[in-house]
């Protein structure tokens, strides 16, 4: 029986919605996106300043065989439209005291930067890697991509995640290999790329050190914004539709409260489907687009329970001048004199410190394009509390800026506020008020292991029969890996559910 075709809206189009809305174009359904924004990409919208391209969210690409397979089932190839390249260091770890610990995916590589810190941890080390390798093939391989949509699902893995030791999180795990401090931290922080504290974040979350190594670290020539352009062009020629600057306001539902029929938007036109793939925050979706009298009553309370995560302070600049005499890569982390006390700052106490940790991104150490010529491209990012703190980023913001400037200038990038020639920033208002998310969080659900798997929202609706979620809200979580894995995960429930469907109907 040949699959009947069906009428399928997504709505936002991040990574999880245009991976969605590509992979069910391919198969021959009717889908269109609704983006609320002027550009399609969601977090990974592109600046546009005096000459520079500044990519808004993520800059890292891991797995890159899940981008492949996209275009293979379009029966295309995705070096044809976008070129990927293999960071060398993976990534350039400092210490508050500016002392550095480049990582990449060999071993021997490794185990030579880990001797300048402390020679008696690449033993340990080695069994780190070895103990993370079958979380990896459990959690990643087996898990990622299976939907966790009954307690069922659950209690079938729950012996393998206690063999697993996922209740021990992620910084004590490590410190059972590694003695030294700040190489606890080297190999600790990845739940911070996904919104998590390494400090309530399961071993689970460990296994993302052993996925870099697997399929290693990689950049989109051009900005992750020309990978969001290739992804669109395969979708434009699969004949899918994109609607820009398209607000939805409530998705409709039918008179029974059984299925959802369709989109209202902020202009007030209406618009019917028969599938409704929501790429946007799940809170969000749930008490704000779903009309009231079909949430049920425990809906809103149970989503307002959940722990979201940190959010961030973004600021994008470009200089007139080049900085690659500075022993900088071109993704850098680096760690303040505290770890835990300012994680618990972020986390627990809400609270905007006076120190930092940074991610520092430098991409025309990659690709020059990304600026004028003899310019450089610049972001720096800081983990901040979401808006639970309180605090007001309308009056904060220019202060954290200059922080950051000052910290930078005396440390890594001389003389940088003579040289700056572009700059934008964003901070939890930009999330909350742009981005739609709740409480300004930059990843939604905090990635701890009571909302993980089948605790985290599910990817097909407790509620309604024919609304599917994708990205880093649903399972299994954030990061371009998690989120392209809810897009694999919500393909598959709607080609069984059509096929059911179908049957049923037959």
């Amino acid at each position: 029986m040949a699959q009947q075709k069906q009428k399928v809206f997504v709505i936002g189009s991040g990574f999880g919605g245009l991976a969605t809305a590509c992979r069910l174009a391919a198969r021959g359904h009717d889908v269109e996106i609704f983006e609320r924004r002027d550009k399609l990409g969601g977090r990974a919208y592109v600046y546009e300043i005096n000459g520079f391209k500044f990519d808004g969210g993520p800059t890292i690409i891991t797995a890159p065989y899940m981008f492949d397979e996209i275009w293979e089932l379009a029966g295309k190839k995705r070096e044809d439209y976008i070129e990927f390249v293999e960071n060398d260091p993976y990534y350039r770890i400092f210490n508050h005291e500016g002392r550095k610990f480049d990582y990449n995916g060999d071993t021997d590589f490794i185990l030579g930067q880990i001797d300048q810190w402390n020679p008696a941890d690449k033993e340990g080390y080695l069994r780190f890697v070895d103990s993370i390798k079958p979380i990896f093939e459990k959690g990643f391989k087996q898990l990622a991509d299976q939907p966790f949509l009954t307690i069922g699902d659950m209690m079938r893995v729950a012996p393998d995640l206690i063999k697993l030791q996922s209740y021990v999180n992620v910084y004590p795990y490590v410190s059972k290999f590694i003695d030294n401090e700040f190489l606890r931290r080297c190999f600790s922080f990845h739940p911070l790329l996904i919104g998590g504290n390494p400090f309530d974040s399961s071993s689970i979350y460990s296994m993302i050190h052993y996925l870099e190594r697997e399929w290693g670290v990689w950049f989109a020539m051009g900005g992750t914004g020309a990978l969001v352009k290739a992804m669109a062009r395969l979708f434009d020629e699969l004949g899918g539709k994109v609607h820009l600057n398209a607000d939805v306001k409530e998705i409709t539902v039918s008179a029974d409260g059984q299925r959802v029929t369709g989109l209202r938007l902020a202009d007030g036109s209406t618009h019917q489907a028969d599938i409704i793939v929501s790429n946007a925050d799940v809170m969000r979706t749930y008490t704000t687009m779903i009309p009231e009298e079909h949430r049920p009553r425990n809906r809103d309370r149970r989503y307002n329970r959940y722990k979201y995560s940190m959010s961030l302070f973004v600021w994008y600049f470009g200089t007139n001048r080049r900085y690659s005499d500075t022993g900088l890569a071109h993704h850098n982390i680096i760690l303040g004199e505290r770890y835990r006390g300012l994680l618990s700052d972020i986390f627990h106490k809400k609270i905007v410190a006076d120190d930092f940790s940074l991610y520092l991104h430098m991409p025309t150490i990659t690709d020059p394009s990304l600026a004028p010529e003899g310019h450089e491209n610049f972001y720096v990012l800081s983990p901040v509390p979401h808006l639970g703190s309180g605090t007001d980023w309308s009056e904060a913001a220019e202060p954290y800026k200059e922080a950051l400037c000052q910290f930078l200038e005396e440390n890594y990038l001389p003389n940088l506020s003579d040289h700056i020639v572009a700059s934008h920033t964003i901070d939890p208002l930009h999330f909350r008020n742009t981005l739609n998310s709740h409480l300004g969080s930059a990843f939604s659900v905090e990635p701890t292991l009571l909302q993980s798997a089948w605790f985290r929202p599910h990817n097909r609706s407790e509620d309604f029969a024919n609304l599917y979620f994708v990205g880093a809200g649903t399972h299994p979580g954030a990061g371009l890996p998690g989120v392209l894995s809810s897009a694999v995960i919500a393909d598959n429930l709607i080609q069984q559910d059509t096929q059911v469907a179908q049957f049923a109907t037959a």
